[in-house]
């Protein structure tokens, strides 16, 4: 392989041709830049091959499980298709060679003692009296009060939290969408009283970044994870479900079942239901949100409880 048709040369077309389309292709293409170097790195030639393939799969990762190897070698395989078109003789491996590359762990169901404790622990953060413990509690409810993303919430600016009217314009986020999330009238409350504060410290700007530092600087997505390790320990947490311990992502799974759970008490019709809900927390498809729900006692009560009523109701007009 020369130096024009390199492997790193090849992935580089491609993703040239896939971002022109629209495709961001963050996560996979430093992956499939990192198999291109290897390939070029081992002196492979010649079109590529289900082995070349396997081998930076199973020998470029610590973690030397099944589920990593088949998720790395998911992110080639469309590659590898693309290269087909011109080179007849590449090989595309099976997409199940290592069994499922994608597993649902159980999420952390917070309860609602749980969020008190958090957002009490994070207005308590130093240092005392200055707007950092009050730009962490805020962002921290706004998640759990509505379900958005951890990256949405740091992404907001001052022009997209429109207080008198109670809604937020998320832009531009996962899968290019932009939408607008309806704020409870509590929830808007609180964003108020934050901007104020804010107000007192820096200066307001349409394109400020809503949840700020007194510096003026935006919160950095992994400083916040790294504050939230902190007051999870502190707290003193044990995780309810397949993960380690709680996340911040988890407040938006705890978001979605709350909501359903509420609907079932409702008496709501559930199918459409969702489809609002779908498009209130930013998924491609209803099928995501449904992904997000976990069979807590609380939700299963709720709705063996709704189906014992639909059971018996049906069973009076069949009498």
């Amino acid at each position: 392989m020369t130096r024009q048709h390199s492997m790193q040369s090849l992935v580089q077309q491609y993703l040239s041709e896939r971002r022109s389309l629209g495709f961001a292709l963050i996560v996979p293409g430093t992956q499939l830049m990192s198999f291109a170097r290897f390939a070029d790195r081992v002196g492979h030639r010649g079109p590529l091959t289900r082995q070349i393939m396997i081998d930076w799969a199973q020998g470029q990762t610590k973690r030397a499980t099944y589920l990593t190897w088949a998720r790395r070698l998911q992110r080639i395989i469309p590659f590898a298709r693309y290269r087909a078109q011109f080179d007849p003789d590449t090989e595309i491996p099976e997409a199940g060679t290592f069994g499922p590359s994608t597993r649902r762990l159980t999420p952390h169901i917070y309860t609602e003692e749980e969020i008190a404790e958090l957002l009490a622990a994070a207005s308590r953060l130093p240092p005392c009296g200055t707007l950092r413990p009050a730009t962490y509690s805020t962002l921290f409810g706004l998640i759990a009060a509505t379900g958005l993303r951890i990256s949405e919430a740091l992404h907001l600016q001052c022009i997209d939290v429109d207080l008198a009217n109670g809604t937020l314009t998320v832009r531009e986020t996962k899968f290019s969408k932009s939408r607008l999330v309806p704020l409870h009238p509590t929830v808007t409350k609180r964003l108020t009283q934050y901007a104020s504060l804010c107000e007192q410290y820096i200066p307001t700007s349409p394109e400020r970044r809503f949840f700020t530092l007194a510096s003026g600087l935006g919160l950095v997505n992994r400083t916040v994870h790294h504050v939230f390790e902190r007051l999870r320990k502190q707290l003193g947490w044990t995780a309810r479900g397949g993960h380690a311990m709680p996340r911040i992502h988890d407040l938006r799974h705890t978001f979605i079942c709350r909501r359903v759970k509420l609907w079932h008490e409702q008496s709501a019709d559930i199918d459409n239901a969702m489809v609002a809900l779908s498009t209130y927390v930013g998924h491609a498809k209803v099928s995501d949100t449904y992904w997000y729900l976990t069979g807590v006692p609380e939700l299963m009560a709720v709705a063996g409880r709704r189906f014992e009523l639909f059971a018996s109701n049906l069973e009076n007009d069949l009498a």
